[in-house]
C-alpha cells in the first residue's frame, strides 16, 4: 500500500496558489489513474485505487497546510500504512520553478506542511519537492499568490512529467524519478 499526499490549503480562493501545487498533483493522479471519487474522510479528501497492481490511497488534507500531519496520522493509523510508504507532494522555494527533487526523510526547511507531518508521523517518508522558485519579495505573499499564465503552462508540463514517471516513483527509485521528470 502507498499513500500519496498533496499539500495545499482547502479554500476556493487558494486553488491556484503556488502553495497548492501538491493538490494539483493529486488531482492529476486521480484523473490519470481513475482513482475513486473523492470522499471526505480523515479530515481530507480521500481517493483510492490501484496503480501498477499496488493499492494506492491519495489524499488532500482539509486541515490547512499548518495542520496537515493530523490528517495523515489518522489515515495511516486506520489503514496501517507505514510512514515509509507515504509520498508527499509539496511546493519548494529553494528549487527553480519547473524542477523537482524527490528524497526520503530530511528537514522541513521551514515548510509548515512538512513540519506538521514530521511532528505527527516522523521524518521517515518520501517527499517530492516541486520547485516554485524563490521570490525577491515577501515569501508569504508569493506562495499564497496564484500562478501567472506563463507558470500555468509550465505547471502543466511538470504535472505531465510527474504523472508520466509515476511508476518509477511507486517503485521508490527517487533519484531516477527526479532525473526522469527533470529531463523530459
Amino acid at each position: 500500500m502507498l499513500l500519496f499526499v498533496g499539500l495545499g490549503n482547502p479554500t476556493p480562493d487558494s486553488e491556484n496558489n503556488r502553495h497548492n501545487i501538491g493538490f494539483k498533483i493529486i488531482d492529476a493522479i486521480n484523473k490519470k489513474f481513475s482513482l475513486s471519487k473523492q470522499k471526505p474522510k480523515f479530515k481530507g479528501l480521500l481517493t483510492t485505487g490501484n496503480i501498477n497492481n499496488k493499492k494506492v490511497y491519495a489524499i488532500k488534507p482539509l486541515t490547512f497546510m499548518n495542520n496537515s500531519g493530523i490528517c495523515i496520522r489518522e489515515l495511516i493509523e486506520y489503514f496501517k500504512i507505514d510512514a515509509e510508504d507515504v509520498i508527499v507532494f509539496h511546493d519548494d522555494l529553494d528549487i527553480n520553478f519547473g524542477k523537482i527533487k524527490a528524497k526520503f526523510g530530511g528537514t522541513s526547511a521551514g515548510h509548515n506542511g512538512v513540519e506538521s507531518i514530521d511532528k505527527f508521523i516522523g521524518k521517515d517518508y518520501s517527499r517530492v519537492r516541486i520547485g516554485i522558485g524563490r521570490p525577491k519579495s515577501n515569501v508569504i505573499d508569493y506562495v499564497l499568490k496564484d500562478f501567472d499564465q506563463e507558470e500555468i503552462l509550465e505547471l502543466k508540463k511538470i504535472t505531465d512529467n510527474i504523472i508520466g514517471s509515476l511508476e518509477i516513483l511507486i517503485d521508490k527509485k527517487l533519484d531516477l524519478f527526479s532525473s526522469t521528470v527533470n529531463n523530459k
